[in-house]
This record gives C-alpha cells, sequence and structure tokens, in this order.
C-alpha cells in the first residue's frame, strides 16, 4: 500500500497517540468500559467480514474477535497501528484514510465506528466509503460522543449551550485525571450531518440509542444501527 500523508485528524491522533495508549489501557479508566457491553449489545452477531473503523490501539478489535468476529482494523496513526498489531499478532491492521478505503465495494457485512466519526476531517467522505463498503443488508454500528456534548458544559446540575448547536465546528478539550493527560481534537456536528451522510450514502437508520449508564444524568454518547437495503 503506497504511503499517504497523514490528515489533520491523523496527525492529531498521532501526537497523542502515547497518551491515549496509556489512558484506554488502564482498566476502568476511559468510559468504554462502561457502555461496552450495552454496545454490543446493537452490533450484530458475527458474520463474513467486519471492519473497524478508525481502531485504534485495537480495544474494540480485540473484543469484536472473542465474539467471533473476522476482523480488520483500519486506522491513521502509524503508532497505534502498531500498538495494536502488538496487542493482538495474528489480526489484520493496516493503514488508511477512512475517507479513501482500500477495499473493493461490498468488501464487509459489518463497519464498527467507535467513537470515530466526530474525528475524521472529511464525515460525508468516510460515510460514503462505508456504504461503498457495505453489501446489501449490512450494517453500520456507530458510537459517537452526543452531538450536543461539545456544544456547552454542565453548571450546577444544567446543561448550558456556549455556543450554536448548528453548524460544523472545532473542538479541543485537554484532560488530566490521575497522573494522565490527553488531548482530543474533533469537529462538533449536529444530529442531521449524521442522519443525512448516511442517507446520502444509501444507509437507512434502523436503531437509535442515547445510552444512560449507571448514575448518568446527561447522554454524553449517541449510538446509531444503520443498514444498506437489500
Amino acid at each position: 500500500m503506497t504511503e499517504k500523508a497523514l490528515t489533520t485528524a491523523g496527525q492529531d491522533w498521532e501526537e497523542q497517540a502515547r497518551n491515549w495508549i496509556a489512558w484506554v489501557r488502564e482498566p476502568g479508566f476511559d468510559s468504554y468500559w462502561r457502555y461496552r457491553d450495552a454496545f454490543f449489545a446493537l452490533v450484530p452477531p458475527a458474520g463474513r467480514a467486519t471492519l473497524d473503523l478508525g481502531c485504534g490501539e485495537g480495544r474494540v478489535s480485540r473484543d469484536l474477535v472473542e465474539r467471533g468476529h473476522r476482523v480488520t482494523g483500519i486506522d491513521a496513526s502509524p503508532t497505534l497501528l502498531e500498538a495494536a498489531r502488538q496487542a493482538h499478532p495474528e489480526g489484520r491492521y493496516l493503514p488508511a484514510d477512512s475517507a479513501d478505503l482500500p477495499f473493493p465495494d461490498r468488501s464487509f457485512d459489518l463497519v464498527i465506528a467507535y467513537n470515530v466519526l466526530m474525528d475524521v476531517d472529511d464525515l460525508p467522505g468516510t460515510v460514503g466509503e462505508i456504504g461503498r463498503m457495505l453489501e446489501p443488508g449490512g450494517r453500520l454500528c456507530l458510537s459517537i460522543t452526543h452531538p450536543i456534548t461539545n456544544t456547552g458544559s454542565v453548571r450546577d446540575g444544567l446543561f448550558v449551550l456556549d455556543r450554536p448547536y448548528f453548524g460544523r465546528h472545532r473542538f479541543e478539550a485537554e484532560v488530566e485525571r490521575d497522573g494522565m493527560r490527553m488531548k482530543f481534537h474533533g469537529w462538533n456536528h449536529p444530529l442531521s450531518a449524521y442522519t443525512t451522510a448516511l442517507e446520502d450514502s444509501g444507509l437507512l437508520v434502523e436503531a437509535l440509542r442515547e445510552p444512560q449508564v449507571g448514575d448518568d444524568t446527561f447522554p454524553w454518547h449517541m449510538w446509531i444501527r444503520a443498514v444498506r437495503p437489500r
């Protein structure tokens, strides 16, 4: 595969790769550990071939394999891909731009995009590639940070908007906790930006969830399962 320059999102994740590996591999530290079981309840059983889009250091890929999936993981960050390969040497992990995937049409019957689409530089292009990758009857299961999350903040137990909900806005947040530091970058889109991208790619939404886990009083995530009609 010809090596390509990293996108802005790829550069951001490559710069934070070591921090991210430490962050997500600390047991119970990242929110993934709280949401994982409920998210996988939305995911169809293993089929012919599963693509983990934006696999990072491979945590979702490894969990998919444990559930019987035949997984290909792709990511833009070389450091994260190497970490995924080291943790799962028998796996298949490839460098790729999410808006220009190196696979033939209809290569997969399932695509997983866990907390990825709010980070990509080209949302319509990425979802278009997902649509191209899916065979008829194939499904996309995605998690995003809830579209309202990065438009405001919680004050005295109430959520207050700090910026317009509509439009495409860049966000950046640096978080330090228990001696670990992580800088997050991405794009805030309204929900309609995601649903429009799905519509334009020929995908139909069949399930939408705002997960509430434990004592959550605010929807931090949104999950969607979409299908390519037969």
